[in-house]
């Protein structure tokens, strides 16, 4: 069966017994319908929370047999849930770019699901709605300022760095111009528009602790500069109090349930290759307050999404992860050793065995964050028993738990031996986290850091773009913040044609976005873009409607 079909064979328990079970009254969650509800803020208690073991779920580079890092978490929880520890599995929300592009879905797969699987994939509680509508409100201030002849601020339109965005993939919207039609229609200027998983407030979002605090940090949107060179942020414009307004219940944590009924919340939605890539610190607290394992996934591989977890996420709000599983396929290990993607359902130890190293290196890079790793081998029906203990005999070779997980095919009972791992890991407490750099370290020191110990680069260019905004940054005293690296996830490298484990590489830095209200600063390597394309034959094709509502095509 496919995953929806999977997922309609499940009676579904109501979210009020769901929301018991996860230990916040009834009285106290706000209802989006029988199956959804948003969890109150003053439900997390830091206190408790500080007592929760945090795990990461993240995994090796990824490839298009897909790793299954979504899929791994739930499973792990429910997992762990069997061997009676209270687990909460907390995740990303899925957008509407990849789910109408690529990917079809995006709440894990076979019996290791969140659940309504069609209403998280397709708007479920208007957060991102919300996100974008803020977005583009404070792109609305700025153009009627610019238009103002009473309201002025004085702004430079040639400027303004702050772009729209819409949560579709739409090549043909990345640069446009605004304001055509005459002079009331607006002053016309050259923008564009990124996906609203890239959107700044989206990234506010997810590292706000609570809505006093999402406003300032949206009042610190950077946005462009007067013609006398004066910086202007969105507080100049006095945008922050309505944008605050408009995202009043999309700061609450979503909770729905895992196929087995267990609690599972959802919140946020960056995407790692060119965001933060983590869930909300408000729902990543949320869980461990209520739970004594809190299993939270990182996007893409392990140098993208969970590289900035460790240094952004974990930094700012203090969190300390006592392990890393690091999900793995022998699929993908054999697309990284050179094997065609058609024939990756066949033997094929050679291929097998020369794209190890990338998994060794991901593993080399969890280590620099002094942090346990156990390697999840994701378990597919064309996995060989010899491919298997390959990795196997690898793993013990490094001195490295793994565990054989079927979490598609049998759900928790397929995770059982992970989740074991998982306990005696924590209960062995060894992991000490820290972070690869610190945060008052040079722009160019911390963006080499990652790049050479991290990616595995010789050394880093910039394009002479780049360089003029590292003054500009320096200029605006923003050069102690984070950096939150924008590059291709199909490669360690900034090229996605290099696979597993590439060496002597160069990256080019060719420019560097400012998130002064998110609190970091984004370099853009290669040829990444914040708003994506559609393929040839995107998932929108295979997604349909009967008369009766039925939705059919998400996967």
């Amino acid at each position: 069966m496919t995953d929806l079909q999977i997922a309609k064979t499940v009676t579904l328990k109501p979210i009020t017994e769901i929301g018991k079970k996860f230990g916040v009254d009834s009285n106290n969650i706000v209802m989006y319908g029988k199956y959804k509800a948003k969890l109150p803020l003053t439900s997390i208690d830091k206190d408790k929370a500080n007592k929760s073991n945090l795990i990461l779920v993240s995994a090796i580079s990824p490839t298009p047999a897909g790793e299954g890092k979504t899929t791994m978490s739930i499973g792990l929880s429910e997992g762990l849930n069997r061997l009676n520890k209270k687990t909460t599995v907390v995740l990303r929300e899925p957008s509407l770019g990849p789910v109408f592009g690529i990917k079809g879905g995006a709440t894990g797969g076979g019996y290791s699901q969140v659940l309504p699987m069609e209403d998280i994939n397709l708007h479920f509680t208007g957060d991102f709605s919300a996100i974008e509508k803020a977005h583009n409100l404070l792109a609305a201030i700025i153009d009627n300022n610019i238009q103002s002849k009473t309201n002025s601020l004085h702004i430079d339109p040639r400027t303004i760095s702050w772009k729209r965005v819409v949560d579709l993939n739409d090549r043909a919207l990345r640069r446009v111009i605004v304001g055509l039609g005459g002079t009331t229609s607006g002053v016309p200027r050259e923008t564009g528009f990124d996906i609203t998983a890239a959107s700044e407030i989206m990234a506010i979002l997810c590292l706000a602790e609570n809505l006093m605090d999402l406003k300032e940090r949206l009042g610190n949107i950077f946005v462009g500069y007067t013609f006398d060179k004066i910086p202007i942020y969105a507080k100049d414009l006095k945008a922050q109090g309505a944008m605050t307004a408009l995202m009043k219940d999309a700061i609450k944590p979503n909770l729905v349930q895992t196929i087995e009924g267990n609690p599972a919340i959802i919140h946020g939605g960056p995407f790692a290759n060119i965001a933060q890539g983590t869930n909300s610190v408000i729902a990543t607290l949320m869980g461990m307050t209520h739970s004594e394992y809190t299993i939270t996934e990182a996007g893409f591989g392990f140098d993208l999404g969970a590289e900035k977890f460790f240094d952004i996420k974990c930094q700012s709000a203090g969190l300390k992860p006592k392990a890393v599983v690091l999900t793995t396929t022998i699929r993908a290990l054999k697309y990284h050793g050179g094997a065609d993607l058609k024939l990756l359902t066949e033997p094929n130890l050679e291929a097998l065995e020369k794209g190890l190293p990338n998994l060794e290196k991901h593993l080399e890079n969890i280590d620099k964050f002094n942090v346990a790793p156990i390697i999840a081998i994701n378990k597919f029906a064309s996995d060989s028993d010899g491919e298997i203990d390959l990795i196997i005999e690898f793993a013990k070779s490094k001195g490295i738990r793994v565990a054989l997980a079927n979490v598609w095919g049998q759900g928790g009972g397929g995770a059982l031996e992970l989740a074991k791992q998982v306990i005696e890991v924590v209960e062995e407490n060894k992991s000490n986290f820290k972070p690869l750099y610190k945060w008052e370290s040079s722009v160019k020191d911390k963006i080499a850091k990652i790049a050479t110990e991290i990616y595995g680069a010789e050394h880093v260019d910039y394009t002479a773009k780049a360089k003029a905004q590292l003054n500009k940054i320096t200029k605006l005293g923003l050069d102690h913040l984070p950096v939150c690296i924008a590059k291709t996830q199909k490669s360690l490298s900034d090229n996605p044609k290099l696979l597993g484990r590439p060496k002597d590489f160069i990256i080019t830095v060719r420019e560097i976005e400012i998130a002064s209200g998110a609190g970091f600063l984004i370099p853009i390597t290669g040829e990444i873009m914040r708003m994506p394309g559609l393929p040839a034959h995107p998932s929108s094709e295979n997604i349909d409607i009967d008369k009766n509502g039925e939705i059919t095509g998400l996967f």
